[in-house]
């Protein structure tokens, strides 16, 4: 490929050169038929001479020796540290006495992703996919969460009134979040429940699908982890009175699951925790807001900015 700025492509070196060389025009005489300099015009003729048609390319403009490029010892300790320990370009600085610029710069002229590309636990990049239509796939999961005492937590009494209250209501446990998120579309479905038993997560999985079909969506496939309650019969059967293929993730690989995981993590950011709550009565009443806003009003930045409920074409309009 031609610099930007080159006056000639390949194509036309070659017939400036052919010109001097095979039909003997004088380089003058050649150089204003091209409209190039004298220089130019010996140059291409030159190569050709030299180099036949493979010298009408243009050769790299990289320096022959770079005197202050990060010796290949240091590249090598980067790119070994970062494999080892999977740690971004500060860390690495940090222990091998360069610049963060330059680690980064290492690692892109290895062609090491960055670290949000990666796989946390085997460093490989992780295969992001999504399925073509609402329903293919729909991925479930369960959060477990602590509840609040009345009165409040450690976030509106203080660490230690808040441990307090906690130890006087020694029973308050945790809510168990239930989910059913849609690959394709991130619409998502969730219920607090007492547990996460097979009978539950069984009944759990006939709401869910209901739900989604009163949204249109006929669902398909779920994809659940190996917990106890989805290798059961309870979660087969159920799964087969419904019409639905289930599916688990590979032992050890929690990523695959990572859609519903992601939205667990937003759900505490923008929910959970997003202010002091006096009772879990009171974060409870907050949710069927936050989840009707997720689902049909939130930019998703997964779907390019668009809410999840854009992408499922024949949901009713009530919630515009």
């Amino acid at each position: 490929m031609s610099h930007r700025n080159a006056p000639l492509t390949p194509t036309g070196r070659l017939r400036l050169a052919r010109c001097v060389v095979d039909d003997g025009w004088p380089l003058r005489r050649a150089a204003e038929r091209f409209q190039v300099s004298h220089t130019t015009a010996a140059r291409w003729a030159s190569r050709y001479r030299q180099l036949g048609e493979a010298g009408m390319h243009d050769r790299s403009s990289r320096p022959h020796h770079s005197p202050r490029r990060t010796p290949t010892a240091v590249e090598q300790q980067v790119v070994r540290l970062r494999r080892e320990h999977r740690i971004g370009p500060l860390r690495l600085a940090a222990r091998t006495n360069i610049a963060a610029s330059t680690a980064h710069r290492i690692l892109v002229r290895h062609g090491l992703p960055a670290l949000a590309a990666c796989d946390r636990a085997t460093g490989e990049p992780v295969r992001r996919y999504e399925r073509s239509r609402p329903g293919e796939l729909v991925h479930i999961d369960v959060k477990k969460l602590g509840r609040i005492p009345d009165g409040g937590g450690h976030k509106v009494l203080g660490r230690a009134a808040g441990r307090a209250n906690q130890d006087r209501r020694s029973g308050t446990g945790y809510a168990y979040l239930h989910t059913a998120l849609d690959d394709h579309s991130r619409l998502a479905y969730t219920e607090d429940l007492p547990d996460e038993k097979a009978a539950t997560c069984a009944g759990f999985l006939r709401r869910a699908v209901a739900w989604f079909a009163a949204q249109g969506v006929t669902v398909e496939r779920v994809l659940t982890d190996n917990a106890w309650a989805y290798t059961k019969n309870t979660w087969r059967d159920t799964c087969r009175e419904l019409g639905i293929s289930p599916r688990w993730t590979r032992p050890w690989r929690p990523q695959t699951n990572g859609k519903v995981e992601r939205f667990h993590r937003t759900l505490l950011e923008e929910w959970a925790y997003i202010r002091p709550y006096t009772s879990d009565r009171e974060r409870q009443a907050a949710f069927p807001d936050w989840l009707d806003w997720y689902n049909y009003h939130r930019p998703h930045t997964g779907i390019s900015g668009q809410p999840p409920a854009s992408r499922v074409t024949n949901l009713s309009g009530q919630h515009t």
